[in-house]
């Protein structure tokens, strides 16, 4: 076989597994929107059987013949190429996956469907005792996972490094503690001021067909291709790349609470804006893959967040929102603004706004990291988790369905997933930045309803790369630098600054 053919035989196995797990993206969508109660324990064993034919498939013994005759090559000699891309992330994938027994892999499919329908039965009543059995299975799994992959410090970094390619609690942590200072100092200016929004004007009555008609009309002003994608109701909001042409958000409504469908809603749009940006003709190869998900985080965080929440946004979106949303009627745009930026401490992250936002991720990282590394039981994990929301928050759950049992990522055996959510703010600050200093202010455009500039912009240097580069390398070719907390700061400071009247 010669280096073309090892590449073209490659290739065509590459986008055979891509269809695969494309089939596995429609069933997993399928059990959180649509599939009815009795059919669970049937989707189990779906899940186990894609995931036996996925692992046979990436344990392949021709992959390593076949990776091997290529790397010897000249194909590989650009590492920039689309070739030598998917070269590198192919012997990365190989790696890893025959470090995993069949057995396992199969084992912790099952398992992950199984917590996640147990989450999804026991979290309303906060059954922590009925929940615990599936989460220590899961966590079990996991730590064996761990094991069999190899770590260079801790079996963290084997989880970390699935999400996040080439980051390390090690590297992470001080840049997390850096970034926990600043964020306490902005929390305690705020809780300080004077100055307090009426909040209450975003827990009106909002029919849910009203908001359903808003965010959809939000979604596809930022972009979003409603061709080839679709909004649905679901427990936990997601987004699901399933191919070119389908790409598809979900989110949560609440009749009493704006902020959290249409933010949702925002969030995974800005994924799904990433996933349609994505270069199609690579499809089925790395090249054709988002980078990370931090970096799909930094997309959806900056379309929520720093487009989202911005005054300028507002300005045009406002008076739809008014027409919509007759309940608002009589509410200036300052009011509702500041409002929907309010800073106060809540139990519920996906509900948190940008300042403590962080905090709640930073105490599951100390949680995830500590189950993984073995210093900490399943058993004492609610108390642990109910320990670091006083300290970061200064807040108690009152139940773990609103404490340690709030997020679906445990029970579906994500350990290594909350780190990017951070990751992702802080990219996107840095990518922001970069972008106001190429283009000019932003804000200005958006209050004309003209966000497309922006949007080329972030598939020009961002979506149409692909995964040519890891993260951090990522930041350093768009950015100009390295990754830093420092535009983050700035921007939650210089923002709250001015609704709170701070220095």
């Amino acid at each position: 076989m010669t280096p073309d053919d090892a590449y073209r035989w490659l290739a065509e196995h590459s986008l055979e597994t891509a269809y695969l797990k494309s089939m596995g993206q429609v069933l997993g969508w399928d059990q959180r929107t649509h599939i009815p109660p009795k059919g669970h324990p049937h989707r189990h064993q779906q899940f186990a059987m894609l995931a036996k034919w996925i692992h046979l498939r990436a344990t392949d013994p021709r992959l390593g013949e076949a990776l091997a005759r290529v790397e010897a090559s000249d194909q590989v000699a650009n590492p920039s190429t689309a070739a030598a891309v998917n070269v590198r992330e192919w012997r990365r994938d190989y790696d890893r996956a025959v470090k995993i027994p069949q057995e396992l892999a199969v084992a912790l499919a099952k398992a992950a469907a199984e917590g996640e329908t147990a989450w999804e039965r026991t979290r309303p009543e906060g059954d922590w005792e009925t929940f615990k059995p599936f989460l220590a299975t899961v966590v079990a799994l996991k730590r064996e996972e761990a094991q069999a992959l190899g770590y260079a410090a801790e079996p963290y970094d084997a989880h970390l490094d699935l999400f996040e390619p080439g980051e390390t609690a090690a590297a992470l942590a001080p840049l997390l503690g850096e970034l926990r200072v600043s964020l306490l100092r902005v929390l305690e200016a705020v809780q300080g001021s004077g100055r307090r929004p009426q909040g209450e004007v975003v827990r009106r009555h909002f029919p849910v067909d009203a908001q359903d008609r808003f965010a959809r009309l939000a979604a596809q002003s930022l972009g979003y291709d409603f061709a080839g994608g679709r909004l649905d109701k679901t427990a936990h909001p997601f987004s699901v790349d399933i191919g070119p042409g389908d790409v598809r958000i979900t989110t949560r409504f609440d009749e009493h609470n704006f902020s959290q469908a249409f933010f949702g809603v925002l969030h995974e749009t800005g994924h799904a804006l990433y996933d349609q940006g994505l270069p199609a003709e690579h499809w089925g190869a790395p090249r054709g893959d988002a980078v990370s998900l931090g970096i799909h985080e930094s997309q959806s965080r900056l379309w929520e967040n720093l487009v989202g929440r911005s005054l300028g946004f507002w300005r045009f979106f406002y008076p739809r929102a008014q027409e919509t949303l007759t309940t608002l009627q009589d509410v200036p745009l300052e009011v509702f603004h500041f409002a929907v930026n309010e800073v106060k401490p809540s139990l519920i992250r996906t509900e948190a706004d940008e300042v403590t936002y962080n905090l709640h991720i930073l105490l599951r990282f100390e949680l995830e990291r500590a189950l993984m590394n073995g210093d900490l039981a399943v058993s004492d994990l609610p108390g642990a988790f109910n320990d670091k929301m006083r300290a970061y928050l200064g807040l108690t759950p009152p139940s773990p369905g609103q404490g340690v049992m709030q997020d679906v990522h445990w029970s579906a055996g994500h350990f290594g997933y909350f780190p990017t959510y951070t990751l992702g703010n802080l990219y996107a600050a840095q990518f922001f930045a970069r972008a106001e200093a190429e283009l000019g202010p932003l804000e200005k455009r958006f209050a004309a309803g003209d966000f497309a500039p922006l949007l080329t912009w972030l598939r020009g240097r961002i979506h149409s790369q692909g995964h040519r580069w890891w993260a951090r390398p990522l930041v350093q070719e768009v950015t100009g630098e390295e990754l830093t907390p420092r535009h983050l700061v700035r921007y939650l400071q210089g923002k709250f600054g001015a609704l709170y009247d701070f220095p």
